[in-house]
């Protein structure tokens, strides 16, 4: 295992923003009823691919580290895309390395299976799609804050706007249509690879052991967000 793979540091949680979106919103997803029912550097162990295999999420979003330049490109697509103020932000980018070997870590809601921010939400605000994606019900959420404290990536802010406890939905609305993400149409290397896992380029990423879970010994499962670490 690299040492790459061990590295950790304490950030910050993400702090709030507005949350409505361009075009069909969340609000739009539960009206036409499709929306049923960090501590982050690098993994702390290799996940195999018979462990990811088990993960049912329909989609993934591998995210290759050795491609990314943090040019924030897919934070400023995200921040556009969901109305967020310029410093604030569903997705961070992390600085890593030194000055002659940098590289950058993009941090994100993971979309775990066994995701913290839902157990705590007293009012079931915080739910798993039937595609994996973790969304947020905007309507009961009480804006308890309860969810920004458990989630060990530090991915939710709150919205003192709307009351709301916010995060990365994965644009939903344009992938249930077809569509790719934001931050995926924003990538100028073609660092975010995104589709369904049954995909032939997914299924070969995750076939190859390359696409690895931030983190697994947390025990939330990650079921969406994949990296491959730089070196690898």
């Amino acid at each position: 295992m690299s040492q790459r793979c061990k590295e950790a540091e304490r950030i910050e949680p993400a702090r709030a923003g507005e949350t409505d979106v361009a075009g069909i919103s969340r609000r739009g997803l539960f009206r036409a009823g499709l929306a049923g029912g960090v501590l982050a550097a690098a993994t702390g162990g290799c996940t195999s691919s018979e462990e990811l295999e088990q993960v049912k999420s329909e989609y993934a979003l591998i995210i290759d580290l050795n491609e990314c330049a943090g040019c924030r490109a897919c934070e400023k697509a995200c921040n556009q895309r969901n109305h967020l103020p310029e410093e604030e932000s569903f997705i961070r980018i992390l600085s890593r390395g030194d000055e002659e070997n940098p590289w950058y870590l993009p941090v994100q809601c993971q979309h775990c299976h066994d995701a913290p921010c839902a157990t705590v939400c007293p009012v079931d605000a915080t739910f798993e799609h039937p595609s994996g994606v973790v969304l947020v019900n905007e309507k009961t959420c009480v804006g308890c804050k309860y969810c920004i404290e458990a989630c060990p990536y530090g991915a939710r802010i709150y919205n003192t706007h709307e009351g709301v406890a916010d995060k990365c939905w994965l644009c939903l609305d344009w992938v249930l249509g077809g569509g790719e993400p934001a931050c995926v149409q924003a990538c100028l290397k073609g660092g975010r690879i995104f589709g369904r896992r049954t995909d032939h380029k997914i299924a070969k990423l995750l076939d190859s052991g390359r696409a690895q879970p931030l983190h697994p010994e947390f025990g939330t499962q990650p079921g969406v967000l994949l990296y491959i670490f730089p070196g690898t």
